[in-house]
């Protein structure tokens, strides 16, 4: 990813950091685009001068046409797009149909759904004129299969996955890739802070990997934030 240039929202903690970390180690100038200010703007400290922290609601047209400006501002170019940023929202703790909450629906729609929409169009944009571009979008298999999230998060994944093959017909032509991500459980501190919002407890990390390892249907490892970064580097790299 030598001299490439990446916005990957969410990026301040769980996948979104490790994705960072292994972008910019293989050369990338990457710019985080998180509402976690705090988190983002220490990374971005540590890795600096080749990873930056803007702040970003993906809930607001004006945030993500924001990050994306600064980033042909400041580097001329954009080649990746990776829309990363998502909530589990507080139905996590609701499983039935019953407890269903109107505006923590809506809420979890225009992170997961709108703010990816949002990410693909500005990305286009600027990547349409230049007919080159990779964009990524982190799914998961609730969008896939049913029965493993809350009824808004599953419904958001599958929305995500839809908008996937429907951006990739149309930006193809433009020499732009559209791929998404759908990783099973992952023990990142979205996951985990559902875990103890649940049990009221502060539950060690191993314990919560268990759990998650327990749920896996390929037995025998963790899946960790770093693996989904890999699989990220290569949809991104020239080798897809």
């Amino acid at each position: 990813l030598k001299g490439k240039v990446a916005i990957i929202t969410g990026g301040a903690r769980g996948i979104g950091e490790a994705t960072v970390r292994l972008f910019a180690k293989h050369g990338a100038n990457v710019v985080i685009a998180d509402i976690e200010d705090t988190a983002g703007k220490i990374l971005s400290d540590s890795l600096s001068p080749a990873v930056t922290f803007i702040h970003c609601d993906v809930r607001k047209e004006e945030d993500v046409a924001h990050v994306v400006n600064m980033a042909i501002s400041r580097y001329g170019v954009l080649d990746i797009m990776f829309n990363n940023a998502g909530i589990l929202g507080d139905q996590a703790n609701r499983k039935s149909i019953l407890d269903f909450d109107a505006d923590e629906f809506d809420n979890v729609i225009a992170v997961n759904v709108k703010g990816v929409c949002l990410g693909m169009k500005h990305a286009a944009r600027v990547m349409i004129p230049r007919r080159s571009g990779c964009i990524i979008s982190t799914a998961s298999v609730a969008g896939i299969m049913g029965g493993l999230g809350p009824h808004g998060y599953t419904a958001s994944k599958h929305a995500i996955i839809g908008l996937t093959k429907s951006a990739a017909c149309e930006l193809g032509k433009y020499g732009i890739r559209v791929n998404s991500i759908s990783p099973f459980g992952v023990a990142t501190p979205m996951l985990r802070n559902a875990w103890r919002k649940k049990d009221g407890l502060e539950e060690e990390e191993e314990r919560i990997e268990e759990f998650v390892r327990s749920l896996a249907n390929l037995k025998g490892t963790t899946l960790r934030t770093e693996d989904i970064a890999e699989a990220a580097l290569y949809l991104v790299s020239d080798e897809a």
